[in-house]
């Protein structure tokens, strides 16, 4: 009688993940490390089998570390749900060396990723819309502040630094906006309100 394979969703995978993270301060980043590893052994779809940590090294003023971690996982959807789930840089299958899959499967699949897709899109949009509002408000605020201070006399570039908190760096792109909308002029290296 011929062995039966096993389904995509009743096949034990045996991988190698890598999961990544960047940040500052060294010390955040290696308990952040650990504490994700521990949140994943947590998870009843799959078994942690080893963890290996790597030791964090500056990556210019943040810090980099990884973990190599060996699983065993029920099924590809679970996987592929883990991988959402866990944003891992690398997945390596150890065993099995195939897979058997149904069609429904594949379609399920490529419906779950098209949902998830779907999703971080809206929220991408989402994030756009949000930035773009906080930025008019914040050039708003800005230019508000720089008028304010205007408000009291002519001053130079870097007494309206001091007095709005902007660095002088970006100050300019302020002032020079304020100046194409005709609020403020420049004259012997002083702003002045146009009144």
């Amino acid at each position: 009688m011929p062995e039966e394979k096993l389904t995509a969703e009743e096949t034990h995978i045996r991988s190698k993940i890598i999961i990544e993270i960047l940040g500052k301060p060294k010390e955040h980043v290696e308990k952040t490390l650990r504490m994700y590893v521990d949140k994943i052994k947590e998870d009843s779809d799959l078994i942690v089998l080893n963890s290996e940590f790597a030791d964090a090294q500056e990556k210019g003023d943040l810090w980099a570390t990884f973990v190599e971690l060996e699983l065993v996982i029920k099924g590809v959807p679970k996987l592929i749900a883990f991988c959402f789930d866990y944003m891992p840089s690398s997945v390596e299958i150890l065993k099995p060396e195939e897979f058997n899959m149904k069609k429904s499967t594949v379609e399920d699949l490529l419906n779950d990723l098209q949902a998830r897709l779907h999703n971080v899109d809206m929220i991408i949009k989402q994030q756009k819309n949000e930035n773009e509002f906080l930025k008019k408000n914040l050039n708003k605020s800005a230019g508000n502040a720089i008028l304010i201070a205007l408000a009291q006399g002519s001053l130079d570039k870097e007494k309206l630094s001091k007095v709005t908190g902007i660095a002088s760096k970006e100050l300019g792109i302020f002032l020079d906006n304020l100046i194409k909308e005709n609020k403020i002029s420049k004259e012997n290296e002083l702003y002045s309100l146009v009144i």
